[in-house]
Protein backbone atom coordinates (compact mmCIF):
# COMPACT_ATOMS: atom_id res chain seq x y z
CA UNK A 1 0.00 0.00 0.00
CA UNK A 2 1.58 3.12 -0.97
CA UNK A 3 2.08 5.85 1.72
CA UNK A 4 0.00 9.10 1.88
CA UNK A 5 3.79 11.08 3.03
CA UNK A 6 6.73 11.02 0.39
CA UNK A 7 10.10 10.40 1.75
CA UNK A 8 12.63 11.60 -0.19
CA UNK A 9 16.12 10.35 -0.96
CA UNK A 10 18.54 11.69 1.49
CA UNK A 11 15.72 12.64 4.29
CA UNK A 12 16.92 11.94 7.68
CA UNK A 13 15.07 10.87 10.37
CA UNK A 14 14.08 14.26 11.87
CA UNK A 15 13.13 15.27 8.25
CA UNK A 16 10.40 12.24 8.17
CA UNK A 17 8.95 13.03 11.62
CA UNK A 18 8.47 16.55 10.97
CA UNK A 19 6.80 15.74 7.37
CA UNK A 20 4.30 12.87 9.94
CA UNK A 21 3.90 15.37 12.21
CA UNK A 22 2.88 18.44 9.78
CA UNK A 23 0.88 15.91 8.02
CA UNK A 24 -1.43 14.81 11.10
CA UNK A 25 -1.60 18.71 11.93
CA UNK A 26 -2.36 20.07 8.61
CA UNK A 27 -5.01 17.09 7.89
CA UNK A 28 -6.64 17.46 11.39
CA UNK A 29 -6.06 13.78 12.15
CA UNK A 30 -4.69 14.78 16.14
CA UNK A 31 -6.75 14.37 19.55
CA UNK A 32 -5.50 16.10 22.37
CA UNK A 33 -2.23 17.12 22.96
CA UNK A 34 -1.58 18.89 20.42
CA UNK A 35 0.24 20.02 18.37
CA UNK A 36 1.72 16.41 18.09
CA UNK A 37 5.12 17.82 17.31
CA UNK A 38 7.74 16.12 19.60
CA UNK A 39 5.00 13.56 21.09
CA UNK A 40 3.95 10.10 19.67
CA UNK A 41 1.04 11.77 18.24
CA UNK A 42 -2.44 10.78 19.61
CA UNK A 43 -4.17 10.10 16.33
CA UNK A 44 -8.69 10.65 16.74
CA UNK A 45 -9.00 6.39 15.74
CA UNK A 46 -6.00 5.61 18.18
CA UNK A 47 -8.80 4.38 20.54
CA UNK A 48 -10.11 2.21 17.35
CA UNK A 49 -6.99 0.64 16.65
CA UNK A 50 -6.03 -0.48 19.69
CA UNK A 51 -9.54 -1.97 20.50
CA UNK A 52 -8.77 -4.14 17.50
CA UNK A 53 -5.81 -6.25 19.90
CA UNK A 54 -8.24 -7.69 21.60
CA UNK A 55 -11.10 -8.09 19.16
CA UNK A 56 -9.11 -9.92 16.83
CA UNK A 57 -10.87 -13.62 17.62
CA UNK A 58 -14.11 -11.86 15.09
CA UNK A 59 -11.61 -11.97 12.41
CA UNK A 60 -10.51 -16.20 12.59
CA UNK A 61 -13.72 -17.01 10.70
CA UNK A 62 -14.38 -13.35 9.14
CA UNK A 63 -15.41 -14.03 5.17
CA UNK A 64 -14.54 -10.37 4.80
CA UNK A 65 -10.31 -10.86 5.08
CA UNK A 66 -8.09 -10.28 1.71
CA UNK A 67 -5.33 -11.88 1.06
CA UNK A 68 -4.01 -14.88 3.01
CA UNK A 69 -1.36 -13.19 4.47
CA UNK A 70 -3.22 -10.92 6.35
CA UNK A 71 -5.81 -13.10 7.69
CA UNK A 72 -2.72 -14.98 8.96
CA UNK A 73 -1.61 -12.02 10.73
CA UNK A 74 -4.47 -11.35 12.59
CA UNK A 75 -4.76 -14.94 13.83
CA UNK A 76 -1.08 -14.71 14.71
CA UNK A 77 -1.38 -11.35 16.74
CA UNK A 78 -4.51 -11.94 18.22
CA UNK A 79 -2.94 -15.69 19.56
CA UNK A 80 0.35 -13.54 20.85
CA UNK A 81 -2.36 -11.09 22.87
CA UNK A 82 -4.48 -13.98 24.12
CA UNK A 83 -1.67 -15.97 25.35
CA UNK A 84 0.90 -12.81 27.13
CA UNK A 85 0.89 -12.95 30.92
CA UNK A 86 2.97 -9.95 31.00
CA UNK A 87 2.54 -6.91 28.18
CA UNK A 88 4.31 -4.09 28.25
CA UNK A 89 2.92 -1.03 26.42
CA UNK A 90 4.61 2.38 26.41
CA UNK A 91 3.12 5.53 28.74
CA UNK A 92 1.79 7.64 25.32
CA UNK A 93 -1.55 8.94 25.07
CA UNK A 94 -2.53 7.09 22.59
CA UNK A 95 -1.77 3.58 23.56
CA UNK A 96 -4.11 4.12 26.50
CA UNK A 97 -6.68 2.31 25.63
CA UNK A 98 -4.48 -1.02 24.93
CA UNK A 99 -2.96 -0.42 28.54
CA UNK A 100 -6.98 -0.76 29.47
CA UNK A 101 -7.71 -3.92 27.34
CA UNK A 102 -4.48 -5.68 28.67
CA UNK A 103 -6.05 -4.93 32.25
CA UNK A 104 -9.32 -5.95 31.83
CA UNK A 105 -7.79 -8.89 30.16
CA UNK A 106 -6.27 -9.36 33.42
CA UNK A 107 -2.49 -9.40 32.52
CA UNK A 108 0.39 -7.81 34.30
CA UNK A 109 0.82 -4.34 32.84
CA UNK A 110 4.37 -3.06 32.73
CA UNK A 111 4.93 0.68 31.85
CA UNK A 112 7.70 2.57 31.17
CA UNK A 113 8.70 4.99 34.25
CA UNK A 114 8.91 8.56 32.58
CA UNK A 115 11.89 9.51 31.06
CA UNK A 116 13.74 6.56 32.82
CA UNK A 117 14.75 9.13 35.82
CA UNK A 118 13.64 6.42 39.08
CA UNK A 119 13.72 2.76 37.78
CA UNK A 120 13.04 1.09 34.20
CA UNK A 121 9.17 0.49 34.52
CA UNK A 122 6.80 -0.13 37.26
CA UNK A 123 3.59 -2.68 37.42
CA UNK A 124 0.22 -1.34 37.44
CA UNK A 125 -2.09 -2.77 40.54
CA UNK A 126 -5.75 -1.93 40.16
CA UNK A 127 -7.84 -2.16 43.32
CA UNK A 128 -9.40 -5.13 44.08
CA UNK A 129 -12.24 -5.52 42.08
CA UNK A 130 -12.07 -2.35 39.78
CA UNK A 131 -14.83 -1.82 37.86
CA UNK A 132 -14.49 -1.06 33.79
CA UNK A 133 -14.07 2.71 35.01
CA UNK A 134 -11.47 2.12 37.69
CA UNK A 135 -9.30 0.12 35.39
CA UNK A 136 -9.69 2.79 32.94
CA UNK A 137 -8.61 5.38 35.08
CA UNK A 138 -5.32 3.17 36.00
CA UNK A 139 -4.59 3.01 32.23
CA UNK A 140 -4.33 6.63 32.34
CA UNK A 141 -1.13 8.64 33.47
CA UNK A 142 -2.37 10.13 36.58
CA UNK A 143 -3.56 6.67 37.30
CA UNK A 144 0.37 5.39 36.53
CA UNK A 145 1.31 7.13 39.13
CA UNK A 146 -1.12 6.15 41.47
CA UNK A 147 -1.77 2.98 40.77
CA UNK A 148 1.63 1.32 40.00
CA UNK A 149 5.09 0.06 42.34
CA UNK A 150 8.24 -0.28 40.94
CA UNK A 151 10.04 -3.26 39.31
CA UNK A 152 13.96 -3.56 40.26
CA UNK A 153 16.71 -4.12 38.10
CA UNK A 154 17.43 -7.71 39.93
CA UNK A 155 13.22 -8.61 39.88
CA UNK A 156 12.31 -11.59 38.14
CA UNK A 157 9.91 -10.77 34.73
CA UNK A 158 9.30 -12.26 31.49
CA UNK A 159 8.07 -9.88 28.81
CA UNK A 160 5.64 -11.76 26.33
CA UNK A 161 4.51 -8.74 24.45
CA UNK A 162 5.91 -5.13 24.31
CA UNK A 163 3.57 -2.41 22.66
CA UNK A 164 5.84 0.97 21.62
CA UNK A 165 4.44 4.33 20.36
CA UNK A 166 6.01 5.75 17.12
CA UNK A 167 6.18 8.61 15.18
CA UNK A 168 6.65 6.75 12.01
CA UNK A 169 7.32 3.10 10.98
CA UNK A 170 7.72 1.15 7.20
CA UNK A 171 6.12 -1.64 6.61
CA UNK A 172 9.31 -3.07 6.84
CA UNK A 173 9.34 -2.92 10.32
CA UNK A 174 11.91 -0.37 10.95
CA UNK A 175 10.15 2.25 13.64
CA UNK A 176 11.20 6.01 14.42
CA UNK A 177 10.41 7.27 17.24
CA UNK A 178 9.98 11.25 18.58
CA UNK A 179 13.81 11.41 18.95
CA UNK A 180 15.02 10.82 22.83
CA UNK A 181 15.98 7.06 22.27
CA UNK A 182 14.11 5.86 25.02
CA UNK A 183 11.99 3.34 23.61
CA UNK A 184 15.10 1.45 22.37
CA UNK A 185 16.99 2.29 25.59
CA UNK A 186 14.19 0.84 27.67
CA UNK A 187 14.43 -2.43 25.35
CA UNK A 188 18.20 -2.70 25.69
CA UNK A 189 17.74 -2.30 29.22
CA UNK A 190 15.12 -5.36 29.00
CA UNK A 191 17.04 -7.44 27.00
CA UNK A 192 20.28 -6.79 29.37
CA UNK A 193 17.78 -8.01 32.51
CA UNK A 194 16.84 -10.60 30.72
CA UNK A 195 12.99 -9.72 30.20
CA UNK A 196 12.67 -9.82 26.89
CA UNK A 197 14.29 -12.59 24.07
CA UNK A 198 13.74 -13.42 20.68
CA UNK A 199 10.30 -15.02 21.39
CA UNK A 200 8.90 -11.47 22.65
CA UNK A 201 6.66 -9.81 19.88
CA UNK A 202 7.08 -6.35 19.03
CA UNK A 203 3.76 -4.03 18.36
CA UNK A 204 3.55 -0.47 17.04
CA UNK A 205 -0.09 0.93 16.85
CA UNK A 206 -0.23 4.17 14.61
CA UNK A 207 -2.88 6.06 12.27
CA UNK A 208 -2.33 4.90 8.49
CA UNK A 209 -0.75 8.16 7.28
CA UNK A 210 2.20 7.43 9.70
CA UNK A 211 3.24 3.57 7.75
CA UNK A 212 6.20 5.27 5.52
CA UNK A 213 8.53 3.77 3.28
CA UNK A 214 11.82 4.00 5.76
CA UNK A 215 15.06 3.59 3.83
CA UNK A 216 16.97 0.76 5.88
CA UNK A 217 20.18 2.81 5.93
CA UNK A 218 18.43 4.88 8.66
CA UNK A 219 18.31 2.01 11.15
CA UNK A 220 21.13 1.55 13.49
CA UNK A 221 22.18 -1.41 15.59
CA UNK A 222 20.75 0.18 18.38
CA UNK A 223 17.22 0.94 17.01
CA UNK A 224 14.26 -1.24 18.06
CA UNK A 225 11.91 -2.84 14.54
CA UNK A 226 8.75 -4.35 15.29
CA UNK A 227 7.05 -7.04 14.14
CA UNK A 228 3.30 -5.82 13.41
CA UNK A 229 1.88 -2.81 13.18
CA UNK A 230 -1.63 -2.50 13.71
CA UNK A 231 -3.66 0.76 12.43
CA UNK A 232 -7.24 1.60 12.10
CA UNK A 233 -7.60 -0.64 8.74
CA UNK A 234 -4.66 -2.63 8.90
CA UNK A 235 -2.80 -5.16 10.68
CA UNK A 236 0.85 -5.75 8.75
CA UNK A 237 3.05 -8.34 10.17
CA UNK A 238 6.32 -7.02 8.93
CA UNK A 239 8.90 -10.03 8.97
CA UNK A 240 11.41 -7.43 9.68
CA UNK A 241 14.83 -9.35 10.12
CA UNK A 242 16.80 -6.22 11.52
CA UNK A 243 18.19 -7.75 14.97
CA UNK A 244 16.54 -6.10 17.86
CA UNK A 245 18.80 -4.69 20.58
CA UNK A 246 20.28 -7.12 22.55
CA UNK A 247 22.24 -5.11 24.97
CA UNK A 248 23.24 -1.49 25.66
CA UNK A 249 26.45 -0.81 23.56
CA UNK A 250 27.96 1.51 26.03
CA UNK A 251 30.38 2.46 23.35
CA UNK A 252 27.42 4.58 21.78
CA UNK A 253 26.38 6.87 25.43
CA UNK A 254 27.94 9.46 27.02
CA UNK A 255 28.74 10.28 30.56
CA UNK A 256 26.52 12.97 30.61
CA UNK A 257 23.24 10.10 29.60
CA UNK A 258 24.32 8.36 33.05
CA UNK A 259 23.22 11.90 35.19
CA UNK A 260 19.92 11.72 33.44
CA UNK A 261 19.26 8.39 33.71
CA UNK A 262 20.13 7.08 37.28
CA UNK A 263 19.09 3.36 36.65
CA UNK A 264 21.30 3.02 33.78
CA UNK A 265 24.46 4.05 36.11
CA UNK A 266 23.07 1.02 38.29
CA UNK A 267 22.72 -1.06 35.33
CA UNK A 268 26.41 -0.04 34.09
CA UNK A 269 27.97 -0.59 37.38
CA UNK A 270 26.27 -4.33 37.47
CA UNK A 271 27.63 -4.89 34.46
CA UNK A 272 30.99 -3.93 35.11
CA UNK A 273 31.23 -5.94 38.20
CA UNK A 274 30.22 -8.88 35.88
CA UNK A 275 33.02 -8.24 33.97
CA UNK A 276 31.81 -6.56 30.50
CA UNK A 277 33.04 -3.93 28.52
CA UNK A 278 30.99 -1.09 29.71
CA UNK A 279 33.44 1.96 28.43
CA UNK A 280 31.64 4.78 27.22
CA UNK A 281 32.07 7.16 24.28
CA UNK A 282 34.28 9.79 23.44
CA UNK A 283 33.82 12.05 21.32
CA UNK A 284 36.16 15.42 19.86
CA UNK A 285 34.58 18.42 19.53
CA UNK A 286 34.21 18.53 16.31
CA UNK A 287 32.26 15.72 16.32
CA UNK A 288 30.59 16.81 19.31
CA UNK A 289 29.13 19.96 16.97
CA UNK A 290 28.19 18.15 13.96
CA UNK A 291 25.99 15.90 15.99
CA UNK A 292 24.57 18.91 17.60
CA UNK A 293 24.15 20.53 14.09
CA UNK A 294 22.88 17.51 12.49
CA UNK A 295 19.63 17.27 15.37
CA UNK A 296 19.44 20.75 14.39
CA UNK A 297 19.53 20.79 10.69
CA UNK A 298 15.86 21.51 10.96
CA UNK A 299 15.26 24.37 13.24
CA UNK A 300 17.76 27.02 10.98
CA UNK A 301 17.26 30.09 13.83
CA UNK A 302 19.19 28.24 16.33
CA UNK A 303 23.22 28.86 16.37
CA UNK A 304 24.86 25.22 15.67
CA UNK A 305 25.94 25.38 18.94
CA UNK A 306 23.45 25.84 20.99
CA UNK A 307 22.20 22.98 23.01
CA UNK A 308 18.42 21.43 21.64
CA UNK A 309 17.09 21.25 25.10
CA UNK A 310 18.89 24.07 26.36
CA UNK A 311 16.96 25.67 29.61
CA UNK A 312 18.55 28.82 30.41
CA UNK A 313 21.68 30.95 29.47
CA UNK A 314 24.45 31.89 32.14
CA UNK A 315 24.26 35.50 32.58
CA UNK A 316 28.16 35.56 33.59
CA UNK A 317 29.00 33.70 30.68
CA UNK A 318 27.05 33.57 28.30
CA UNK A 319 27.05 30.31 28.33
CA UNK A 320 24.26 26.88 28.04
CA UNK A 321 24.37 25.67 31.54
CA UNK A 322 25.63 22.52 31.23
CA UNK A 323 27.31 22.62 27.80
CA UNK A 324 30.45 24.06 26.72
CA UNK A 325 30.49 25.94 23.97
CA UNK A 326 29.18 29.71 23.64
CA UNK A 327 26.66 31.82 22.13
CA UNK A 328 27.77 33.95 19.13
CA UNK A 329 28.89 37.46 20.44
CA UNK A 330 26.38 39.40 18.68
CA UNK A 331 23.82 41.13 20.59
CA UNK A 332 20.99 39.18 22.06
CA UNK A 333 17.19 40.47 20.81
CA UNK A 334 14.48 39.60 23.11
CA UNK A 335 11.34 40.08 22.10
CA UNK A 336 8.24 40.09 24.80
CA UNK A 337 5.39 38.05 23.85
CA UNK A 338 1.67 38.54 25.61
CA UNK A 339 -1.73 37.38 25.58
CA UNK A 340 -0.88 33.87 26.02
CA UNK A 341 -3.60 31.69 26.77
CA UNK A 342 -4.19 30.20 30.26
CA UNK A 343 -3.34 25.90 30.24
CA UNK A 344 -0.84 27.11 27.56
CA UNK A 345 2.36 25.17 27.83
CA UNK A 346 6.11 26.18 27.05
CA UNK A 347 6.63 23.15 25.29
CA UNK A 348 3.73 23.86 23.37
CA UNK A 349 4.51 27.18 22.65
CA UNK A 350 8.57 25.87 21.36
CA UNK A 351 6.81 23.56 19.10
CA UNK A 352 4.87 26.04 17.27
CA UNK A 353 7.88 28.19 16.77
CA UNK A 354 10.18 25.30 15.85
CA UNK A 355 7.36 24.81 12.84
CA UNK A 356 7.63 28.10 11.85
CA UNK A 357 11.58 28.11 12.00
CA UNK A 358 11.28 30.92 15.08
CA UNK A 359 12.79 29.14 17.74
CA UNK A 360 14.55 31.49 20.08
CA UNK A 361 18.12 30.76 21.79
CA UNK A 362 15.83 30.47 25.28
CA UNK A 363 12.44 31.42 26.62
CA UNK A 364 11.91 32.92 29.84
CA UNK A 365 8.25 32.03 30.67
CA UNK A 366 6.23 33.93 32.87
CA UNK A 367 3.22 31.46 32.55
CA UNK A 368 0.78 33.33 35.67
CA UNK A 369 1.35 35.91 33.65
CA UNK A 370 0.10 35.48 30.26
CA UNK A 371 3.32 36.19 28.69
CA UNK A 372 6.98 34.96 27.59
CA UNK A 373 10.62 36.67 27.57
CA UNK A 374 12.55 35.54 23.68
CA UNK A 375 16.06 35.39 23.21
CA UNK A 376 17.29 35.79 19.43
CA UNK A 377 20.40 35.39 18.71
CA UNK A 378 20.02 38.67 16.30
CA UNK A 379 17.75 41.07 14.90
CA UNK A 380 17.30 39.13 11.55
CA UNK A 381 15.96 36.04 13.69
CA UNK A 382 13.97 38.48 15.90
CA UNK A 383 12.30 40.08 13.11
CA UNK A 384 11.38 36.85 11.37
CA UNK A 385 9.10 35.72 14.70
CA UNK A 386 7.66 39.03 15.04
CA UNK A 387 6.17 38.63 11.36
CA UNK A 388 5.34 34.76 11.98
CA UNK A 389 3.92 36.17 15.35
CA UNK A 390 1.42 38.46 13.29
CA UNK A 391 0.11 35.57 11.28
CA UNK A 392 -0.35 33.42 14.55
CA UNK A 393 -2.86 32.43 16.90
CA UNK A 394 -3.24 29.97 19.57
CA UNK A 395 -6.97 28.39 21.42
CA UNK A 396 -8.33 31.63 19.78
CA UNK A 397 -6.26 34.35 21.29
CA UNK A 398 -4.13 36.18 18.95
CA UNK A 399 -0.23 36.51 20.43
CA UNK A 400 1.13 39.96 20.89
CA UNK A 401 4.47 40.66 20.25
CA UNK A 402 6.90 43.71 20.51
CA UNK A 403 10.63 44.08 20.54
CA UNK A 404 11.89 44.86 24.34
CA UNK A 405 15.32 45.45 24.17
CA UNK A 406 15.47 47.25 27.43
CA UNK A 407 14.06 44.65 29.40
CA UNK A 408 15.77 41.51 29.58
CA UNK A 409 14.53 38.36 31.50
CA UNK A 410 15.80 37.68 34.69
CA UNK A 411 18.36 34.84 34.20
CA UNK A 412 19.69 32.05 36.34
CA UNK A 413 22.60 32.92 37.99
Amino acid sequence: MESVIKINQGDTKWDIRHKVWNYIEAKSLASFPRPVHNRIPNFKEAAHACNRLPDLQKFRTSSVIKGALEACAKVSLFEIFTKAAVVKVDPDKPLEWVRLASLQARKTLLVPTPRLKTGLFNRIIPPKGATKEELRVCSTSQGIKEFSVPVGLDDTVHVDLVIVGSVAVSERGYRIGKGEGFADMEYAMMACMGAVCESTVVVTIVHDCQVVDIPEELTESHDLTVDFILTPTRIIKTECTHPKPQDIIWSKLHREILKKIPILKKLRTLKRVAGKDVALKTMSAEEDETKISNKLKWQPNFHPKAELQCEYLSSKDNKCAGFNHKFPNSSVTTICLSNIPAGLRVSELKSLLREQDSAPLHISWQGAKHRAFLLYPDTTGAEHALTTFEKLSINGYTLHAECARSQEPKLPN
